[in-house]
């Protein structure tokens, strides 16, 4: 149940299961190898299985701080219409 702290590529695993659903909404877990799937994202919960990687983003960078910029710049701009608006 571990939680990933940021993105990265596989580089060594052994029978890694990884549950997506925060991202995805898909509620099987997937499994990661290097040689069919080897991305790791941020916000995932490691199930079974150990692996390492090679970080490649964090922060506002990752998959999830993408996420969270767009859902915040799309409340930005609402924000800003009001204030012009009146």
């Amino acid at each position: 149940g571990d939680l990933l702290p940021a993105d990265g590529i596989l580089i060594q695993g052994n029978d890694l299961k990884i549950d997506e659903s925060s991202l995805t909404g898909e509620s099987d877990q997937v499994k990661k190898s290097m040689d069919k799937d080897p991305m790791l994202l941020s916000g995932t919960h490691v199930m079974e299985g150990s692996g390492r990687m090679v970080v490649t983003a964090v922060g506002i960078n990752s998959q999830t701080g993408i996420i969270f910029t767009l859902l915040g710049a799309g409340e930005g701009d609402e924000e800003k219409k009001v204030k012009k608006s009146k």
